[in-house]
């Protein structure tokens, strides 16, 4: 990139030669990264820095010695507050304030000065900046029980003053210094018990503050919220307002990191947790193990091949359709987007609309009128599906899916299945495609809210045999990774005895909750007849289907 000019001095940081000016007025200094959209090139009269920042460190500082202690009217700062902090001020032909001159120390001394001009509101450096500490810190010893920064000298001294002149109170350089400056003096603040960070309430003095408070020992940090309408404790100090800072001050919030709460500070939150939208499962003993199907959770839905997985989630597509007014969003991965319509119309119908022998019995009528009841009137607009056009690698099908919950405002969402999604993916490793679309998908659902059904296969065992003889499943039977179980809300698992000579036992399937975050409720939860006529599936009540002499009850469809 071309610059217009280059090599000057950063007022923020002090660099004598970091600072480019961009052609379309901008400019951003290579030192401290600091980035100023409509810079304004400081004059001669404004701008004259001295850095001899590569001197050796024990030939004296080289700045000029100017000025005198006066009150600085222009921020309420009195004489006796600037004196302490040794900051003088010059003045101009008319008796105007000039300039502001801030000294720095290390441990041995003066080392630099930073001048504010009043009027241009530029700054200039002096003497051996980076040798500097923080803005006052000579003045108060190591250890104590508080210490506040502030993001710059007048809000030091401001603050100090607010304060009582009782409690040490210290200033960065600038915000974009924040953390080099704590970096460099870490030592001296983890003297004290409590560290109160008082910068800018501006967007950047909030990110300072974090990134500082970041950088101290747990729970040691506090920050401090100013009302509304003041941006510094300069603001205060000027509207008098003492006892307002005192009291931010004390309720400074102590700093944890995103995602670590307080629990004291959280009573509120916690009573006044919003309840997860929810509605109860189509099967009774379902629902007595994991007390409805929620929204913002992820559901496995696993079994053995032709265990009845795709009637089982058939009962679902139209429950949800039926028995909700949200938006609910499929994505088969292995079949038509009309054989997902005729799926779910099949329910609807009691029949298997699918089959064309079946489905010519209908009139065009009684077909439109089952069509109606699903897609149209109140729920016209409500079902998305996915079609097969395009590309259908991992990233288009994570897009198609983001669109349908965020763009379509789809609250569930089916997904049919996790090995096809794995198939699309570009890894070569099962279990790292997994590991990763499980992480993805887990993301989406905390991020968005929506509730999301996934339906994933078993591995086999013991060699070639297969889960046909119904066999109980677990949580180590789930193919490919330990992931699927360990990022689903709730596992539900398939099993059937096919083979059984029983019809009865033969169209049974038994459900089985592997795992249930929500009640932690696990085990044998409900048995499925499936009536081939139909296609449909019903509860039944007994937990011995193999027993012909026991009466079957069958709970009905809804």
């Amino acid at each position: 990139m071309a610059f217009k000019e280059t090599h000057l001095p950063c007022s923020d940081c002090g660099s004598s030669d970091a600072l480019c000016i961009n052609y379309d007025g901008s400019a951003r200094c290579f030192s401290c990264n600091e980035y100023t959209r409509n810079y304004e090139k400081p004059t001669e009269n404004t701008m004259s820095i001295v850095n001899n920042n590569n001197s050796s460190r024990n030939e004296p500082a080289s700045f000029a010695q100017e000025g005198q202690y006066a009150a600085l009217k222009d921020r309420s700062i009195t004489m006796e507050t600037a004196k302490k902090y040794g900051v003088k001020v010059t003045f101009d032909s008319n008796g105007d304030t000039h300039k502001h001159i801030y000294p720095y120390h290390d441990s041995e001394g003066e080392v630099a000065q930073k001048v504010r001009f009043v009027s241009s509101k530029g700054f200039s450096w002096q003497g051996r900046n980076n040798k500097a500490g923080l803005f006052g810190m000579q003045l108060f010893k190591e250890g104590g029980k508080y210490i506040t920064i502030t993001e710059g000298e007048c809000d030091a001294m401001a603050a100090y003053e607010l304060l009582g002149s009782k409690w040490p109170v210290v200033s960065i350089k600038s915000a974009s210094t924040a953390e080099r400056d704590v970096k460099d003096n870490l030592e001296y603040l983890e003297s004290f018990e409590n560290v109160v960070i008082a910068f800018d309430m501006d967007k950047p003095g909030k990110e300072a503050a974090r990134r500082v408070a970041r950088l101290l020992r747990p729970s040691k940090a506090k920050i401090v919220t100013l009302p509304e309408g003041y941006k510094d404790p300069n603001d205060l100090l000027r509207d008098n307002k003492h006892s307002v800072f005192v009291q931010c001050f004390w309720d400074a919030k102590t700093y944890t990191p995103s995602g670590v709460l307080n629990v004291s500070d959280n009573r509120e939150k916690y009573k006044n947790r919003e309840k997860k939208p929810s509605i109860p499962y189509p099967w009774q003993g379902l629902n007595e193990k994991l007390e409805g199907l929620r929204q913002g959770e992820l559901v496995t839905l696993t079994g053995g091949t032709g265990l009845g997985k795709t009637s089982v989630t058939r009962e679902l597509e139209h429950w949800l359709v039926k028995h909700t007014t949200d938006n609910v969003g499929i994505i088969a991965l292995e079949e038509d987007w009309r054989r997902t319509i005729d799926g779910i119309l099949s329910i609807e119908a009691n029949a298997k609309l699918h089959i064309d022998r079946i489905r010519e019995q209908y009139t065009d009528e009684e077909l439109d009128g089952f069509f109606d009841v699903l897609y149209d009137g109140e729920n016209r607009n409500r079902v998305w599906v996915h079609a097969h056009h395009g590309a259908n690698d991992i990233d288009s099908i994570f897009s198609k899916l983001r669109f349908m919950i965020v763009g379509c405002e789809c609250k569930w969402v089916v997904v049919d299945h996790l090995h096809m999604l794995v198939s699309t993916s570009l890894e070569g490793d099962e279990r790292r495609s997994i590991d990763a679309i499980m992480h993805r998908l887990r993301t989406l659902v905390e991020e968005t809210g929506a509730g999301l059904i996934l339906v994933s296969h078993l591995r086999r065992i013991d060699g070639n045999k297969g889960h046909e003889n119904g066999i109980e499943t677990g949580l180590s039977h789930l193919r490919g990774s330990q992931s699927i179980a360990q990022l689903s809300d709730s596992v539900i698992s398939l099993e059937r005895n096919q083979q059984s000579d029983d019809p009865v036992e033969s169209s049974t399937t038994r459900i089985r909750v592997l795992k249930s975050r929500y009640t932690g409720d696990v085990g044998v939860a409900s048995h499925l007849l499936f009536d081939n006529e139909t296609g449909r599936l019903a509860e039944i009540e007994t937990d011995d289907v193999s027993n012909n002499s026991e009466e079957e009850v069958v709970l009905g469809f809804e």
